[in-house]
């Protein structure tokens, strides 16, 4: 091959490689920003919860759903999703994720 040739050549790499790094750092910015959002959320929904009687009832329905990976779902758990969602329904949350935020009060 000649000389021009192989700097072509590894012009196209290298500019290949740069297209692949910014693709993957604008990937990972885009998940970093939805579970910032994610978890500003749920932290202001967990201080404004702190009292609530229905979420405290649900701890230990909380603790068994989690510990479960979501397998065991008791009553007082499920009445606490759903009082939550009615709360803020602007939450994107998922159940395993309210669940471990009531394990956090």
């Amino acid at each position: 091959m000649t000389a021009i040739r192989l700097f072509g050549l590894a012009a196209l790499l290298s500019l290949s490689s740069m297209a692949s790094a910014t693709s993957f750092v604008g990937t990972t910015d885009m998940i970093g920003r939805a579970l910032i959002s994610t978890t500003d959320g749920i932290s202001d929904l967990s201080s404004s919860l702190k009292d609530d009687k229905i979420v405290l009832a649900a701890r230990d329905d909380a603790a068994s759903f989690v510990a479960s990976q979501g397998e065991i779902r008791g009553a007082r758990l499920h009445a606490a999703l759903q009082h939550i969602r009615t709360q803020a329904p602007q939450l994107n949350a998922s159940d395993l994720q309210l669940a471990e935020a009531i394990l956090a009060l």
